[in-house]
């Protein structure tokens, strides 16, 4: 039997993008999904989907008893860090524990590769306004506090059982599939990009700037917004790493270059053509006034090369999604 990959959270934003391009590279692909945010017309290449929590150990046995699986990558979580402010155990449930659950299947099973979805929330607020892979790792919510101790579990199971692994922190994901076959489908999604396009469409009465007077030439939040499609392809070249041998390793995945709130959204009325009505807020707890990735590390292990590394083209292809949404 051909090898298996392990897509869990692959009906979600970036696991579909990532599932789609494994599929169109030849891979064999088994999702495991709760379906509470993703969706199963996300796979628009017939995978095999089995409707399942992680949190049950007893369908994850079963999984692996049935799929003879070699690689994991873990996509499953909750990812909306004011929320997990409020809702720690939420997080760490969801995040933490269940890849502590999924872990143990792996080794259980003896899983060789494992690809996680981490962040950058794992470094909260960086001095220089720039993360490496070295950087300081200060999380300042339970969101970064969750994928950074599934991190440090999968480093040490890595040392006990010889799992290879990389963790790729994203940095801010936008856009979508350029063909408009899938994107972003989560109503109260809060990503600015998104949330500007509804706005723009008129499904929004308006969309916010929180924070005008930080230390930034335009006194708003700077952020490195890396196109979904980049960000899916780095997950191939971290499979690719693996299974040539590579080390574990944490990787940034960004493009090493920001753009502010303002100028993210006057790109969406250039893209648009709508004058949206924007509401000047305050600054929300936690916040850093820049966040952009060192992303050198990924690019010099793996090879990864960007494609569509420009404000523009990812807007574009978030607005084509989201037109495509409003339309059906």
């Amino acid at each position: 039997m051909p090898e298996t990959i392990l897509v869990s959270g692959g009906c979600g934003y970036i696991g579909s993008h990532v599932v789609r391009q494994l599929s169109e590279s030849g891979h064999k692909v088994v999702i495991y999904d709760n379906l509470s945010t993703g969706s199963r017309s996300a796979l628009i290449h017939g995978e095999e989907l089995v409707e399942g929590e992680l949190a049950d150990s007893a369908q994850l046995d079963q999984l692996f008893a049935t799929h003879p699986i070699t690689t994991v990558l873990h996509f499953a979580a909750a990812i909306i860090a004011p929320e997990s402010v409020s809702l720690p155990l939420k997080y760490y449930g969801n995040n933490t524990r269940n890849t502590l659950g999924l872990l143990e299947a792996c080794v259980k099973h003896d899983v060789k590769r494992f690809i996680f979805s981490s962040t950058a929330a794992v470094y909260g607020i960086p001095g220089s306004g720039v993360a490496a892979e070295g950087s300081d790792l200060a999380p300042i919510n339970p969101y970064g506090t969750s994928k950074l101790m599934s991190e440090w579990m999968l480093r040490d199971v890595s040392a006990a059982h010889g799992m290879q692994y990389v963790a790729l922190r994203y940095f801010n994901v936008a856009g979508a599939d350029p063909q408009a076959r899938m994107g972003q489908r989560t109503p109260e999604a809060t990503h600015l990009i998104k949330v500007a396009c509804q706005a723009a469409l008129g499904m929004r009465e308006s969309v916010s700037i929180y924070g005008t007077d930080y230390p930034t030439p335009d006194g708003t939040g700077i952020r490195d917004y890396i196109h979904i499609e980049d960000l899916a392809s780095a997950h191939l070249c971290a499979l690719k790493y693996l299974e040539k041998g590579g080390e574990p390793t944490a990787m940034n995945v960004g493009y090493g270059h920001g753009s502010s709130v303002r100028e993210v959204l006057e790109v969406v009325k250039k893209v648009s053509g709508v004058d949206l009505k924007i509401v000047e807020d305050d600054r929300r707890p936690g916040d850093p006034a820049s966040l952009v990735a060192k992303a050198d590390r990924i690019k010099a292990l793996t090879g990864w090369q960007p494609r569509f590394n420009n404000l523009e083209t990812i807007v574009a292809d978030a607005w084509r999604w989201e037109s495509r949404l409003a339309g059906r």
